[in-house]
C-alpha cells in the first residue's frame, strides 16, 4: 500500500498486487483502473481469498481484475476457465524443479510464465524454447543490470518491488 500511488504514476499499462487483503482489493483495483492499468493479481497472497472455484468466482464478479499469478496449476486453469490472464508462477531451484515445472505448464496451458529468480538469463530463454509462451522475470531483480539481462534473454516483462527500477523500460 505505501508503494500503491508511485505505481500507478509509472509508465507501464500494467500493476501487480502482492501481499494485501481481500478488504482493500476491490478498491485498488478501482484505483488502478482508472488510472488505466491493467491489474494482476497475485491469487496466492492475497489474505482472505481461498484458492478454490468459489474464491476465483468472487475475484472475477466483485473485484474484475484483468489476470492472476499463482504457483497452482488449480487456480491457473480456473483463471483460464473464468477467461482471465492466467499466468503461471515457478520457483526455480534446482534442475528437478526446472523439469516439474515445465511439466506443469504443458499440462495447464497457462498464458504467460513467471520464473522466479528472475536473474537466470540461460533459465529464461531456455524456459521460452521449451514452452514458447511469453516469460516474465521476477524475484531478485535489483538493478539494471538485472532489467537488461533479463530482456536480452527473452523474457517479454520483469517484476520487481524494486521502485528505483519501476522507471525503466
Amino acid at each position: 500500500m505505501k508503494e500503491f500511488e508511485l505505481a500507478l504514476e509509472t509508465p507501464f499499462d500494467t500493476v501487480v498486487f502482492l501481499e494485501t487483503r481481500i478488504s482493500q482489493l476491490k478498491s485498488m483495483i478501482h484505483y488502478a483502473k482508472k488510472a488505466n492499468k491493467n491489474v494482476l493479481v497475485h491469487f496466492d497472497l492475497i489474505h482472505g481469498l481461498k484458492s478454490d472455484d468459489y474464491g476465483m468466482e468472487f475475484l472475477v464478479h466483485e473485484m474484475k481484475p484483468d489476470g492472476i499469478l499463482s504457483t497452482r496449476g488449480n487456480v491457473v486453469t480456473l483463471a483460464k476457465k473464468h477467461q482471465l490472464l492466467a499466468i503461471q508462477r515457478m520457483f526455480l531451484l534446482d534442475s528437478i524443479a526446472l523439469e516439474n515445472n515445465l511439466k506443469l505448464i504443458n499440462r495447464i496451458k497457462p498464458d504467460c510464465v513467471e520464473v522466479l529468480p528472475g536473474i537466470m538469463p540461460s533459465i529464461i530463454k531456455q524456459i521460452y524454447d521449451k514452452t514458447n509462451l511469453p516469460i516474465i522475470a521476477g524475484g531478485l531483480v535489483t538493478s539494471s543490470n538485472d532489467v537488461k539481462a533479463a530482456y536480452d534473454a527473452g523474457a517479454i516483462a520483469v517484476s520487481t518491488s524494486r521502485k528505483n527500477l519501476w522507471h525503466l523500460s
